[in-house]
């Protein structure tokens, strides 16, 4: 009888995936309350449960690298990259909440806009993640990486049309402010799957 003393390492990469659907989720479930918008919609409640159970796979990544002692990568990277992506849920999620608490009675083509690049940035992810168990396919992993890149280009540039979209006329400082800071916070959440991306380039080029 053959006894392994390695732990089964694909438990880390499985945690990954989960992760990195816990975003998409929270993505999706943020488009659908913008395109039906209700400051009574259980998507916030939705968003809450996502968060939650985003948080519980994070610690539970954190937890199992504590008390592995052989890993898949280096553990500063796992680290890193459960919590970036946990970051994610964390924006999408906060965001919502302050565009309730704020009372917002309506939602903006641009913040839409910036949400669906938001949409395809996390569905990268998601498609990037299971990719690390076999580094063989580091190209479809990079191109990936390189598209999150681009689409948060274009977050910057969605972020600056919005902006200057506000100050035109005579608005209500109130209303500029309360847009100014949801339009920030939107594209903070892009700049996250940046932050992700790098994350995962770095792993690629320490295990190529």
């Amino acid at each position: 009888m053959s006894l392994s003393l390695l732990p089964k390492e694909e438990k880390f990469f499985e945690l990954f995936e989960m992760q990195a659907r816990h975003n998409t989720d929270a993505a999706k479930t943020f488009r659908e309350l913008l395109g039906n918008w209700s400051l009574q919609s259980p998507a916030f409640d939705k968003l809450r449960d996502i968060e939650h159970e985003a948080d519980i796979t994070a610690h539970e990544i954190i937890d199992k690298l504590n008390r592995t002692f052989v890993t898949p990568f280096d553990r500063e990277d796992i680290h890193e990259l459960a919590s970036k992506m946990d970051d994610i849920v964390d924006i999408v999620q906060s965001l919502s909440l302050r565009m309730q608490l704020y009372g917002v009675q309506h939602v903006t083509e641009d913040l839409v806009a910036m949400t669906d690049t938001l949409l395809q940035a996390v569905d990268c992810i998601r498609k990037a993640v299971p990719h690390l168990k076999d580094l063989s396919e580091t190209r479809r992993i990079l191109d990936y990486c390189i598209e999150i890149n681009r689409l948060e280009n274009a977050g910057d540039n969605a972020l600056a049309h919005a902006i200057t979209k506000l100050f035109k006329g005579k608005p209500d400082p109130l209303e500029v402010m309360k847009w100014k800071e949801i339009y920030e916070v939107t594209e903070d959440a892009i700049d996250r799957c940046e932050d992700v991306a790098n994350t995962i380039e770095g792993i690629v080029v320490k295990q190529g």
